[in-house]
């Protein structure tokens, strides 16, 4: 079964997210763009709210968020009960977020790493497995 994923982004997130789209689709990956659709000036949560509703409802698997600093999103998502969404500027912590937290999204900060780092750490989210065990414990702590 393909994986579908829901992306969305500000307008600083914006040149990222075409780069994303396009390495997900060469993924074979089924992928939903919820904006935004240019560069001008936009506000965040008008973007992240779709795609964190849209990976909590289960219409999409995972989600991507990408603004200047991925906090304006990662706050947003997180809003969401279903959510579990990671801020990511390395692949470690990419890893770090499926196996041990059981993240749904991930925030790149896009005005902080390079497109190549960005592209890799999405690769690492959506090739790691949550490691279930002793973290399952956990993150059935998170919502409340």
């Amino acid at each position: 079964m393909m994986t579908k994923i829901a992306i969305g982004g500000d307008h600083a997130g914006y040149e990222y997210k075409g780069i994303i789209i396009d390495l997900l689709e060469n993924m074979d990956k089924e992928v939903k763009d919820f904006g935004a659709y240019s560069s001008d000036s936009v506000d965040y949560p008008d973007f992240a709210h779709p795609v964190s509703s849209a990976v909590e409802e289960g219409e999409f698997d995972l989600g991507v968020l990408i603004c200047g600093s991925a906090n304006g999103v990662a706050i947003t998502a997180n809003k969401h009960a279903g959510i579990r969404a990671a801020i990511c500027w390395n692949t470690e912590l990419a890893a770090l977020a499926r196996q041990h937290n059981n993240a749904n999204i991930v925030c790149l900060p896009a005005r902080f790493i390079e497109s190549e780092l960005a592209k890799e750490i999405v690769k690492t989210f959506l090739d790691t497995e949550f490691e279930g065990g002793r973290h399952e414990r956990r993150v059935s702590k998170i919502s409340c």
